[in-house]
């Protein structure tokens, strides 16, 4: 694991991500239920997508499906404070534990808010530096590679192959698959 990464998993615990019920399962590495047919991903799992996502100081990201705010928290880690991560996800309830979760982070760079019906990311706030989607897509979804700058990465699930995606200066996209994984849909 990159040490960066690991560095972040130290600095932001998940059993302040969980629910009540759930915090003594915090080091199982397994999908918890959140709630709303969600799950706060299998820790193994988001680092293999932070390490893929290779996420610098300083940068633009977005993190689709922001759940209980876990990856959003270890993406603020990893940015830093002059960095900027904005979160989305489509259940109010959840939008509102992920971003009570993050500000008891004290990340103030970093935010979760509800998505908006029918759009997919954050196109407004575009571009970004990096994307990770913790949902899996049937295909590749062209809006979200739309909000990618040049010299982007993008990690999705789409069906149960990890997938990154790299966009190049010249905005050229390069595509790789980086083994199976499941997760929930992305509605």
């Amino acid at each position: 694991m990159d040490p960066r990464v690991s560095d972040a998993f130290t600095a932001t615990p998940r059993q302040g991500f969980l629910p009540e019920r759930s915090r003594a399962h915090a080091t199982w590495d397994m999908p918890i239920p959140i709630g709303h047919g969600q799950t706060n991903s299998q820790p193994r799992t988001v680092a293999d997508m932070l390490n893929l996502l290779e996420v610098p100081p300083g940068a633009r990201v977005l993190d689709v499906g922001a759940g209980s705010g876990w990856s959003t928290a270890l993406l603020a880690h990893l940015v830093g404070p002059v960095g900027l991560v904005i979160g989305t996800e489509r259940v109010t309830e959840l939008a509102e534990f992920g971003s009570a979760n993050l500000a008891a982070m004290n990340r103030p760079w970093a935010r979760i808010r509800l998505a908006e019906p029918g759009v997919l990311g954050a196109p407004q706030e575009a571009p970004f530096d990096r994307i990770l989607v913790s949902a899996s897509a049937r295909e590749l979804p062209s809006q979200l590679i739309d909000q990618l700058a040049p010299g982007g990465i993008m990690v999705i699930p789409v069906g149960t192959t990890m997938v990154r995606v790299r966009r190049d200066d010249d905005g050229e996209i390069a595509i790789s698959e980086h083994g199976a994984y499941t997760f929930v849909p992305l509605l």
